[in-house]
């Protein structure tokens, strides 16, 4: 990766400043190389003199200038300036550049692979809907951060597992099961209303009819609770299916699907034996607490009803000791939706009084997803009444624009998404404009096998161009943007990127001819091209993206 090989220049020009007494022998920085904001800064600045100053009793500037004369000789680095208040510019050699298309080449679908992970086992929780109605625009937000962070994970040395988590337990799933033996009795004829705070889609009167189906008039005499409990499992199977389906559509997929029921009796049990053993369990008011306020809460938090029932956040408790002390886990990420944001600390809290460094949670929290057609917002669903559901995003616009839309933005920010925008077949819209670069490149590959059948031998010192290197600049960025965006946890760094690599891509097919009269140069440009389709390939990947030859 180049940063880290200006960054080893920028170390040991900093030890020969020490050697010569510019520079006291200190601790250096393990980072101190970035990308300027700027262009004309360069293509690397380092601000080592900066953080160094105090300590070598100088100015910022006089120390950079110590140090830049320091920097060894490399093939990669054309020019080192400094610049106030005493940065050190990098910029790197043409001619190196120029060998980078034959790297890119070579490594193919390892390029970008950063082994940074070194086999750490990630857990990644993501959308875990409660199966009682079909998902939602938000819980297609989360699938499409979730899975794309798996990737990045995964692309980094990770070892990583995505886990949907199933809620089939508590009052919820009750009252969907309660709500779909009403409407079962109802197409039976039957006076019945629907329970307080029932589930009204027409989705459960679908199901209901499926029930009649399958069972007849098998349940009508039921009467010894809310829901016969062979009706409400063919509920939660037949939710759960179909969420399988709407995941399928997004192209997702999951290693593991986690039941809640099977938290109980353990590891539920040791969990609570385990609280109350380090004091973090109090009884009042006739229920059991978790007294978070203990661990610096503002408030404790219910674990057991006074009806004797356990909390969603007790099963929350027992799913994350599974995780970490049951499995193992070395990091685990949940994607969480806006209405769980109240939720985090205290989780936070319950992580630490089982023992385990709350760090190795970490909990992205997303916001909402305002729908749009044109500048109008989209409220209602036309087969859901009260929601929008995924599904009939993805079948109006695709899985590729969903997702990529879905990513365009940081988590925590809220999100318009318009419909129109993104069918549109137009370079308005991005995943368009993305995606016909990449069906640009093929094409043009394919076209260019009349006149010049093979392109292996093509000199890539031939690229000389300005557009030509600008381009190989931005082939460079991908490995240190999935370095970044996994150490972050910012998937939203891949959308952005691929607009600038798509951009760098036109710029360079306006003004260079790839295949022309002259031989040597097309071949060479040839190589830029199918480079260039490699790594766009890549970024479409990572994000769970088609990267298509036709558009």
């Amino acid at each position: 990766m180049v940063r880290r090989d200006i960054e080893a220049l920028v170390q040991e020009a900093a030890r020969r400043a020490m050697d010569a007494g510019a520079l006291p022998h200190v601790s250096l920085p393990e980072s101190t190389v970035e990308r300027p904001q700027r262009p004309e800064h360069g293509d690397y600045a380092s601000n080592i003199a900066l953080r160094l100053a105090r300590a070598a009793g100088t100015t910022p500037l006089a120390l950079a200038e110590a140090i830049a004369a320091r920097i060894p000789e490399s093939d990669i680095v054309a020019r080192v300036e400094v610049a106030p208040p005493g940065f050190i510019n990098f910029r790197l050699s043409p001619a190196w550049l120029a060998r980078q298309v034959e790297e890119v080449l070579r490594q193919g679908d390892a390029f970008a692979r950063v082994d940074v992970g070194r086999g750490q086992r990630v857990q990644v929780e993501y959308v875990s809907a409660n199966p009682t109605g079909p998902l939602t625009v938000a819980a297609g937000r989360g699938l499409a951060i979730g899975d794309t962070l798996a990737n990045l994970l995964e692309a980094t040395g990770h070892q990583v597992e995505r886990e949907y988590y199933i809620n089939d337990a508590g009052t919820q799933t009750e009252t969907f099961a309660a709500t779909l033996f009403a409407r079962y009795r109802q197409l039976h004829g039957q006076a019945v209303e629907v329970p307080p705070g029932a589930y009204t889609g027409e989705y459960v009167i679908d199901l209901a009819r499926e029930a009649k189906e399958r069972f007849g008039d098998r349940f009508l005499a039921y009467a010894e609770g809310p829901c016969p409990p062979e009706l409400h499992d063919f509920g939660m199977q037949r939710m759960l299916e179909r969420i399988r389906e709407d995941l399928a559509l997004m192209g997702a997929h999951y290693d593991s699907w986690f039941s809640e029921r099977s938290l109980y009796p353990e590891p539920y049990q040791t969990v609570m034996r385990l609280l109350e053993e380090r004091g973090y369990v109090a009884r009042k008011e006739g229920a059991v607490w978790f007294t978070s306020s203990a661990l610096g809460e503002d408030k404790d938090n219910v674990l057991v009803r006074s009806n004797g029932r356990p909390t969603y956040f007790a099963s929350d408790i027992a799913y994350h000791y599974h995780k970490f002390l049951v499995r193992g886990y070395d990091r685990v990420v949940d994607i969480w939706g806006a209405d769980h944001q109240g939720h985090v600390p205290r989780m936070k809290a319950a992580v630490a009084a089982l023992g385990i460094d709350p760090e190795r949670l970490v909990i992205i929290i997303h916001q909402l997803v305002t729908l749009k057609r044109g500048g109008e917002e989209v409220r209602v669903s036309k087969r859901a009444g009260e929601i929008v559901t995924l599904r009939e995003v993805v079948e109006e616009v695709g899985a590729d624009a969903c997702r990529f839309f879905f990513l365009s933005r940081a988590p925590n920010s809220h999100m318009d998404f318009d419909l129109e925008l993104a069918a549109r077949q137009s370079a308005e819209n991005p995943v368009y404009y993305v995606q016909y670069a990449h069906a640009r490149m093929a094409g043009i590959l394919a076209h260019a096998r009349e006149r010049v059948p093979d392109y292996a031998d093509g000199d890539v010192s031939l690229l000389r161009e300005d557009v030509e290197l600008a381009l190989v600049r931005q082939l460079l960025r991908l490995p240190e943007l999935v370095e970044t965006a996994a150490r972050k946890l910012e998937p939203h760094l891949l959308p952005y990127y691929a607009i600038d690599l798509a951009t760098a891509f036109h710029d360079f097919y306006e003004r260079c001819r790839v295949v022309s009269e002259d031989v040597p140069l097309s071949k060479a440009r040839l190589k830029l091209v199918a480079a260039t389709k490699g790594v766009l390939a890549r970024t479409l990947g990572l994000m769970g993206m088609s990267a298509p030859d036709r558009m």
